[in-house]
Parts: C-alpha cells; sequence; structure tokens
C-alpha cells in the first residue's frame, strides 16, 4: 500500500502554520529556560557568588535570614548545582507574599532578595504559559505530542532524509535557501525533538495520573507520629539546620543536600534532597525525612533503590532542561532549543512566501481563522501573566516595565520579519 505523501506534508504545515505562535513561545520560552539561571547571575548582581574551597553553616545563614526577615517564614531553601550562584530562599513575608532572598553559600551573608528572578519567570511561562486551571499546563503538554506528529511526518514526506545530513542549497534565492535550511536545521534537530517529545509525554502521563503513575512516582511527605500539632510564631526558624543535613548525610553517604523543605509545624517533617553518587538524576530522588522534634529520620529514599519507574521520572527533568551535566549540557540544550525554535518561523517563513509569490497577492491568508485563535490565546496569556505577576509575586514597576518591553520587542521582530521584510523580499522577486 502507498504512502500519501501529501496528507502527512499537510498534517506537518498544519502544525506549524496553524499553532505557529503558541508553538514558537512553548519552544522558546524552553530554550531560555535552560539558561535561566545564568540569565540571573548575568542581570541580578546579588545572587552572584564567588565559589570558595569551605561552606558556610546554615544555621549561620538563618541567623542572618532572621535579622533581615525577622516576619518572614521560610518555606524552601535552595542551593542550586551552581557554585556561582547564592542560595535562594523562598520567604513568605506578611502581606507581601513570596520574596526570593539570596544567601552567599559561602560567607552566610544575605546579599539581597527580588519578589521574582527571570528563572521563576520563564519557567512559569514554560510550564504552564501563565494560564490557571490546568489549561495553561495541558496546552504545553499538548505541544510533546504535535513535536512528535511533526518530526514523523516530516521523515516520511522528506525522501531519503538520511543521506542529506550535509546538503545546503545555495545561489538558487531565498526561498530555496531557507526550504534547505529549514530541513538541514530539523534532520540535526532530530535526537532533541525525540527527546523533548518523549519526556514532554511522560509529564502528561504523570499530570493525568495515567494507570497510577502520578501517585507512584510522587510520594506524600509523611507526618511525625504522636505529636501533639502546634504551629510556633515561625517554626521555619527554630530548626537546626547543620544537624539535619548531618543526619541527612548519614543516611545517604557522598549525598550533596540541595534542597530543603522546612516544618511549617511540630507535626510536619523536615524534607532534605539532594545529589548522591547516583548520575543523572534530579535532586529529589534522594529523599530524607526528618522529625523536627527529636531529629529521628522518619523515611529515606536513596536514588540506587528507587524503581524503574521513579528512575525514569526522575531523569526527565535534568534530560528535558539539560542541567546534568552542568553549563556545557545547558549550552548545548539551548542551541538545540534554538534549532527547533527557528523550525517554526523559517516554516511560517516559506510557507508565506511561497503562496504570495505564486498567488501574487500582498494579503495572503495563510493562518486563516486560526490567526485569531493564536492572537487571541496570546493575548489571554498575557492578561494571566500580568495578573499573576502583580498579584502572586508583586513585581516592581520596573520589572513590568521590562517584561512589557521583551514581549513589544517579539512582536516587533514578528511584524520586521513576517510583513515588512517578507513583502519586500516578494516584492523584489516579481521584477
Amino acid at each position: 500500500m502507498a504512502i500519501n505523501k501529501k496528507i502527512f506534508f499537510k498534517i506537518h504545515s498544519w502544525i506549524g502554520i496553524k499553532l505557529s505562535i503558541l508553538f514558537f513561545i512553548v519552544c522558546f520560552s524552553g530554550t531560555l529556560a535552560t539558561l535561566s539561571h545564568e540569565m540571573d547571575w548575568l542581570f541580578i548582581k546579588e545572587i552572584r557568588a564567588t565559589p570558595q574551597d569551605t561552606l558556610a553553616s546554615r544555621n549561620l545563614i538563618l541567623t542572618n535570614l532572621k535579622q533581615e526577615f525577622p516576619e518572614g517564614k521560610l518555606t524552601y531553601w535552595l542551593r542550586t548545582d551552581e557554585p556561582y550562584l547564592c542560595d535562594i530562599l523562598y520567604v513568605e513575608r506578611p502581606k507581601l507574599g513570596r520574596t526570593y532572598v539570596f544567601a552567599n553559600p559561602y560567607t552566610g551573608k544575605i546579599q539581597g532578595h527580588a519578589n521574582l528572578t527571570i528563572q521563576r519567570f520563564f519557567r512559569d511561562l514554560h510550564y504552564f504559559l501563565f494560564i490557571p486551571f490546568q489549561i495553561g499546563h495541558f496546552t504545553v503538554l499538548i505541544f510533546g505530542f504535535l513535536l512528535l506528529i511533526s518530526l514523523v511526518t516530516a521523515l516520511v514526506f522528506y525522501k531519503k532524509w538520511w543521506k542529506k545530513l550535509f546538503k545546503l542549497q545555495t545561489g538558487k534565492g531565498s526561498l530555496v535557501f531557507f526550504r534547505s535550511l529549514h530541513r538541514l536545521v530539523g534532520l540535526w534537530s532530530i535526537p532533541f525533538t525525540i527527546l523533548f517529545s518523549i519526556t514532554g509525554l511522560w509529564y502528561f502521563a504523570e499530570r493525568i495520573n495515567l494507570a497510577g503513575l502520578g501517585d507512584t512516582v510522587n510520594p506524600k511527605s509523611p507526618k511525625t507520629e504522636n505529636v501533639a500539632d502546634h504551629e510556633a510564631e515561625n517554626f521555619s526558624h527554630t530548626i537546626d539546620y547543620d544537624k539535619a543535613i548531618a543526619i541527612a548525610k548519614q543516611q545517604i553517604p557522598n549525598m550533596e543536600v540541595g534542597g530543603i523543605s522546612p516544618s511549617k509545624t511540630s507535626n510536619q517533617a523536615i524534607y532534605l534532597r539532594g545529589k548522591s553518587d547516583v548520575p543523572l538524576v534530579r535532586q529529589r530522588a534522594n529523599r530524607v525525612y526528618i522529625n523536627p522534634n527529636n531529629y529521628e529520620v522518619i523515611k529515606v529514599q536513596k536514588a540506587e533503590d528507587i524503581s524503574a519507574l521513579m528512575w525514569v521520572n526522575d531523569i526527565a527533568d535534568p534530560l528535558h532542561f539539560g542541567y546534568f551535566g552542568g553549563l556545557l549540557t545547558k549550552i548545548i540544550w539551548f542551541v538545540a532549543g534554538l534549532g527547533i525554535s527557528s523550525l517554526v518561523l523559517s516554516g511560517i517563513w516559506i510557507t508565506i512566501k511561497r503562496k504570495k509569490i505564486k498567488q501574487k497577492n500582498k494579503d495572503t491568508k495563510v493562518m486563516g481563522v486560526w490567526r485569531y485563535v493564536n492572537w487571541g490565546f496570546y493575548l489571554v496569556m498575557l492578561a494571566f501573566m500580568y495578573s499573576i505577576i502583580v498579584s502572586r509575586y508583586n513585581a516592581s514597576t520596573k520589572v513590568v516595565f521590562i517584561i512589557s518591553l521583551g514581549w513589544l520587542v517579539f512582536m516587533a521582530i514578528g511584524y520586521y520579519i513576517f510583513v515588512y521584510r517578507l513583502n519586500k523580499s516578494v516584492n523584489k522577486s516579481r521584477k
């Protein structure tokens, strides 16, 4: 039975053109998220740290935190994998919401704080497009399916693609060149397209709790037993973090504690996670739960002992964002993400130009009604984004202005490429 390659081409084009704006935002936000910690280092001077041989006591950092934010409740303590970054302490402040406090892990000094970091912004944008009610999450996850379909359909209709890994046509006009470049970048992006698609499908299965997957790979934190549940004035400030970390290291040899979720009350365990000798897995593959009242260990999870399902779940993030090998792999993943993002843009450009030349009509409609679907969804996303960064993150006027400027630049570049330059190129080719 012969395969009708035209159908596969139409499917490929439909995904890339009809959903182009959303597709690009999802791909490009994930690309920027891979180096978002580094962007924080570049633009937020208070988050920078100079690596030293010894680390400061966690209790010293806590003491300094209490002096700077006596009314704040510590809800999470993140020590990043990057040695050039400060610890990031999530502090809830009365009437002010969450503040990200930057503590130097080598000196213990509180160097500054921010209500919103670049890393948090791009992670939220890529994670759920700032759209609540699970709509944003599933919108992003559906593109995991669409990315895989785009790859499969392209490989079907592109004849003998494996022989064209080094083929780039030049000297035959811009349309031929960009069509050839589109195919070439697409071929070299195949491994990463498969990787991003598969991890995206895994996230989808986890979120819908397919066959109980979500419950299996995300065990609930245990509670302490036989202890009256009472809340101190600020329980997170009463914990001996140095002692808790020492106990965790006894349970899991060579463990580097990276994340701490403090107890909010005496009836909640201290939850510590971090890296061990097991490669590739994320920090929470290693978990230690400690009773905050007597510092007895309640539960231990070692990465070397987890089930196959939990192992797959704990390598998904490192593989999806490429941070398992430090800055080098993050740069590689960033370049790969740029390549995939460029496929969306070049695909739109090729389609529009080809139809404009063929129909000799400047007002050629390629997206049709989907133009309004894309832009409508985009405007809804922006509305929720501003609502969240103002209400949840209490972003300053300066931050709101910078974010707004970024979106304006995004739209201006889009207009310049797909309207101004494209029309100019088409008019030139007709002469």
